[in-house]
């Protein structure tokens, strides 16, 4: 049977577009119960056909295997092609867009964080929580992702004058065209400011540290006390995880909230580009320089150097910068080794393995 518009009335209010590459390939495909992810657990996905049906599905078989890419397996977002008896993920259909970051350990592996996600909400508390270093490896991350970021500094009601300062810090980023709302979570006309990121077909993911304010955030977008909220700690501001799984919830203004749990490192895929918005005056620096391969320390001719003895650079921005820049350059490497390594594997072959000579 052929897809016609009316098989997606359903999924629209969960954040469907007809525009998308899940829409597109859909439609080359047979049809099938189409469904997205709202919840993960370790064997098992929740999802939705509609705002009011959820089930448990299993994944395919070669997803519960250790070696598979994460990035290949379904994630909160996703969207996805039932098996007959709508028990089974069959098919993931393509995505706009993934944020991830390298999990946390030695070894490197890609961790996904959400999928078909049009905007991604940096949650930063005016507190302890505040850092304009980790929202700049926030941008970095989100950028990768296809997602377009928005900066959300949340406990206005607490901060006070003192927000003027943290707007300040952060004109570096404003000036580059990343958007920043300043905003009480618990007042409803205050995160009113986020609407327009929030309207029929559209979703979000909240990211940020633990008790920045995502699960306060979500309540207040809801209108109900949907996520546990706790306080803080008085002596770094930091939270508990009160938001211990990434979940996928339906606003009323239309579109769809992914909160997450906090993160508290971020470590970058290799696949980020310093140059698009967010260190992009560095990077424009950086190709004056009289050589190509300029460290940007003692060389002459070296730009960067002379707009920081100028004090046209922040000194504290580009030191940040070069940190960022070893770990992607680094992540990079690492990346294109384990991807190398698995084109060179072997394919095991197919069928029973072969009986060893001289045994019956």
């Amino acid at each position: 049977m052929m897809w016609t518009p009316k098989d997606f009335d359903a999924v629209r209010p969960m954040g469907w577009r007809d525009d998308s590459p899940a829409a597109i390939a859909c439609l080359a495909l047979p049809k099938a119960e189409l469904a997205r992810v709202v919840g993960q657990h370790r064997n098992a996905y929740v999802v939705a056909t509609t705002l009011d049906e959820e089930r448990r599905v299993q994944p395919p078989a070669a997803w519960t295997r250790p070696r598979y890419p994460a990035a290949d397996r379904a994630v909160v977002g996703d969207w996805v092609l039932l098996d007959a008896e709508g028990k089974n993920i069959a098919h993931l259909l393509p995505r706009h867009a993934l944020l991830r970051r390298a999990a946390a350990g030695e070894h490197y592996q890609q961790q996904p964080i959400a999928a078909n996600i049009d905007h991604v909400l940096v949650i930063t508390g005016l507190d302890g929580d505040f850092n304009p270093r980790r929202i700049e490896r926030y941008l970095l991350l989100v950028q990768a992702s296809g997602a377009a970021p928005v900066l959300v500094l949340t406990k206005l009601d607490l901060a006070g004058e003192a927000s003027e300062g943290a707007v300040e810090l952060l004109e570096p980023l404003t000036e580059r065209g990343f958007p920043l709302h300043v905003v009480n979570g618990k007042d409803p006309a205050s995160v009113a400011a986020l609407v327009p990121y929030l309207g029929p077909g559209r979703s979000c993911v909240l990211v940020g540290s633990s008790g920045a304010g995502k699960s306060t955030l979500t309540n207040t977008l809801l209108g109900r006390e949907a996520m546990k909220t706790a306080e803080v700690r008085g002596n770094d501001s930091r939270g508990r995880h009160t938001t211990t799984r990434r979940v996928l919830l339906p606003l009323p203004q239309g579109g769809c909230l992914i909160d997450t749990p906090g993160m508290r490192e971020l470590k970058l895929v290799g696949e980020e580009d310093l140059s698009d918005g967010v260190f992009d005056d560095i990077e424009a620096l950086a190709a004056d320089c009289r050589f190509r391969d300029c460290a940007h320390g003692a060389e002459p001719g070296c730009a960067v150097q002379a707009a920081l003895d100028a004090d046209e650079l922040d000194e504290a921005r580009f030191l940040h910068y070069m940190k960022l820049l070893g770990e992607r350059d680094a992540a990079a490497s690492t990346l294109a080794a384990r991807k190398h390594a698995a084109k060179q594997a072997p394919k095991a072959s197919p069928g029973r393995p072969k009986p060893k000579p001289g045994r019956r």
